[in-house]
């Protein structure tokens, strides 16, 4: 099988690469499949305490591959059941999205379940859903919404227009927008300073935060107590 999606280890981060430059990494059956591969393979490996997902060439991704529609099993491509939003849910350690260019419909939605984004200066970012008739199935009409507010999520995906990666620093689509030639270097730098603290309770944190995506104040708040509770009674 080719290697529609290249893993590598440095130091402690593991960089995920979607290898299809010529198609502008959109995705097909290959490339989702291993794209789960890659993202459990983080998830499972104790070694590995954050990731970096970024694109060949000058595109992060363009979406799915129109010409594998009706052809490729994207809903289910390893056929265990197992979509983008419960793979990478289910990984408790940090993934950085460093998006190097175009951002495109399914690719945004991968973007969108990265824990956070750096963007390059070249990134743009697009939801054509409505513009090309593609049902959204991979997170974006709740992801987006939960990184820039529901009003301007409608904006973006009613009317289907890029928005520049200024714009998305600005609506708080991105956390930093870099140089390109900087962009893996800062990501790398963000992952090192992950892979410094304590790796139990970064995770911890991390689940913490994440508890409002389906919960409310008040049961964060409560989670948080019982935690630090335990935390404080095992020195007793």
């Amino acid at each position: 099988m080719e290697q529609e999606v290249l893993f590598e280890i440095k130091d402690q981060v593991a960089l995920i690469t979607l290898n299809r430059p010529e198609r502008r990494n959109a995705m097909n059956q290959a490339l989702l499949s291993q794209l789960y591969d890659a993202v459990e393979r983080v998830a499972s490996d104790d070694t590995i305490m954050a990731a970096i997902i970024t694109g060949q060439g000058k595109a992060f991704c363009s979406g799915i591959d129109l010409g594998c529609l009706g052809k490729d099993n994207l809903f289910d491509p390893r056929g265990d059941g197992s979509d983008m939003l419960s793979v990478f849910s289910a990984c408790t350690k940090p993934i950085i999205g460093a998006v190097n260019g175009p951002t495109i419909t399914g690719g945004f939605e991968l973007a969108l379940n990265c824990d956070f984004l750096i963007a390059s200066e070249h990134a743009c970012f697009a939801d054509t859903h409505a513009k090309v008739g593609i049902h959204p199935g991979w997170g974006i009409t709740q992801l987006l919404q939960q990184a820039v507010g529901q009003r301007m999520a409608k904006q973006m995906s009613l009317t289907c227009q890029f928005i520049s990666a200024e714009k998305a620093l600005a609506v708080g689509l991105v956390n930093e927008v870099v140089p390109a030639e900087h962009l893996l270097d800062r990501a790398f730098e963000i992952a090192g300073q992950i892979c410094a603290v304590n790796p139990l309770m970064m995770m911890t944190v991390k689940a913490l935060i994440e508890n409002r995506n389906t919960g409310s104040f008040d049961q964060g708040m409560d989670l948080e107590r019982q935690g630090f509770n335990a935390f404080t009674k095992a020195f007793r």
